[in-house]
């Protein structure tokens, strides 16, 4: 079965909804600054909360987690079991933190504790990690489509940042989010259909699935060993729960959403949906994969040779789906990437004018040029990012490189954000000396794998699983800027 004319019809409707839905909100985002980065702070929870699961979920996640299982089992599903932990952790500390605080910067506070120069570092992070993740998004996302239409990469790139860029442009925070609330909706619709098509595909029945998933291992969640070099099901957990405190304790495109409702209890209640329901879909993901490789386990010939890892999903919703379901799923894939890059479009420019322009500009900003400085600063990040997206095309080994540097970029903001929730007074020498040594044991960690064995550096390289960078490299920047704060303090007392 291939694409037919009602698939395009149905992926077409979808980008061009979505499209002038988000600009739809242009004259309400043009009040002013608050207006175009927390919406007015008046909307639903229930709206709120599906953005927030749409941010997570991006086209990697999409495809990803299915290619993921289908390949070994269900080991990256491991990672969504911390999400409890990280969420409750956000309503009981980092939510009431950011409603009580005068500014929607989330690194307003490290300001507070460690003076500007903490604040401006990690914005500078976040600000380079958005910019490496929109154009990794944009690359990922062509690469499906470009094997399920045959169209361009390059053009897909253009097309896709262009049209999000729009809407996100025009119409700001409401945009977002109601887009994202629209998306995350039609990206599960989209899961769920697969999930059943394939269920109910399998030549000898449901029953079919599961047996041969059994037989294979596939439902396994890993090894329980205490190993630090394979991703056994301890590495992934911990891993994630580091990664999720992260996202959302600290990182800026969901402290945001916080400030979007019109309570503290709203701002929990769709903080706790949104990460809770990915729960369940990301476990519907890692399903999906196990499904496919028992449906093709079942029928070895219909699998063209070349066809494994991640090209096996985008291989049947092309080849396997009946008409109508194809578009749906394309669009599922378009809605997982376009939610999220419109959240760092917005959330890059509210950090751009707050957390840089703000504090230089001698004078209070006008609304007029609040509101040019976040125009101007979300076209100069969608640009980037389209631009970071074609410059990976083609280059092998960039896409590893910039995750790479992404975890370096990002790795000392939630040990700083730690030490400062711990201590209420810490020497700015201190914090300053933990973050250099933390983010170089980050760039050591990160930059291991790629050592050869002929390379003076190779002994000393690390042999630890990848997930665990941002582990050691909070925990270093953490330990360190406690043991040197518990000696000043002992000092101080002899």
């Amino acid at each position: 079965m291939e694409i037919t004319w009602l698939d395009y019809v149905v992926f077409f409707a979808f980008v061009l909804g979505i499209t002038l839905l988000g600009c739809s909100f242009y004259f309400q985002s043009r009040q002013g600054a608050s207006a175009f980065t927390r919406a007015g702070g008046k909307l639903p929870a229930w709206a709120v909360g599906m953005s927030i699961f749409a941010t997570f979920v991006s086209s990697i996640s999409f495809l990803g987690l299915p290619g993921e299982a289908y390949l070994t089992n269900w080991n990256p599903f491991v990672f969504s079991l911390s999400i409890p932990l990280a969420s409750w952790l956000a309503a009981k500390i980092f939510i009431p933190l950011y409603r009580r605080q005068q500014s929607i910067s989330a690194y307003h506070y490290l300001e507070v504790k460690f003076g500007y120069w903490a604040r401006a570092y990690v914005a500078a992070c976040y600000l380079l990690t958005q910019l490496a993740r929109t154009g990794s998004i944009l690359f990922l996302l062509a690469l499906p489509l470009n094997f399920m239409f045959g169209w361009d990469i390059s053009t897909i790139i253009l097309c896709t940042g262009g049209v999000t860029l729009c809407y996100t442009l025009l119409g700001g925070m409401a945009a977002v989010i109601w887009t994202d609330a629209i998306q995350g909706l039609i990206l599960i619709v989209g899961a769920v259909a697969c999930a059943l098509v394939l269920t109910f595909s399998m030549p000898e029945g449901p029953a079919q699935l599961f047996e041969i998933a059994a037989d294979y291992h596939k439902f396994s969640l890993g090894s329980f060993s205490a190993s630090l070099r394979e991703p056994t099901f301890w590495v992934v957990f911990i891993y994630g729960l580091f990664v999720n405190v992260q996202n959302y304790g600290i990182d800026q495109n969901y402290v945001q959403r916080y400030l979007t409702t019109s309570s503290t209890r709203k701002a929990i209640q769709s903080t706790l949906f949104g990460s809770l329901l990915y729960i369940p879909v990301s476990l519907l993901f890692v399903y999906i994969g196990t499904a496919l490789f028992s449906y093709y386990t079942a029928q070895p010939g219909i699998l063209p040779e070349g066809i494994s890892g991640d090209r096996v999903f985008p291989y049947f919703i092309v080849h396997g789906l009946p008409t109508g379901v194809t578009g749906l799923l394309i669009a599922s894939i378009f809605a997982a990437g376009m939610s999220t890059i419109s959240t760092s479009i917005n959330s890059g420019a509210t950090v751009v004018l707050v957390d840089f322009v703000q504090h230089f500009h001698k004078q209070p900003l006008s609304r007029k040029q609040s509101m040019a400085v976040l125009y101007g600063a979300s076209l100069g990040i969608g640009l980037i990012g389209v631009l970071v997206g074609l410059l990976m095309m083609g280059v092998e080994g960039v896409l590893t490189a910039w995750w790479k540097l992404a975890s370096i970029f990002s790795g000392g903001m939630l040990g700083l954000f730690l030490l400062g929730l711990v201590f209420k007074t810490t020497r700015r020498v201190h914090v300053v000396l933990a973050t250099v040594i933390g983010v170089l044991v980050i760039t050591w960690m990160s930059l291991s794998p790629a050592l050869h064995p002929g390379s003076p550096l190779y002994p000393f390289r690390s042999t630890w699983h990848a997930n665990l960078t941002i582990v050691v490299g909070t925990t270093v920047i953490f330990l360190v800027g406690f043991l040197l704060t518990l000696l000043t303090k002992r000092r101080r007392r002899s």
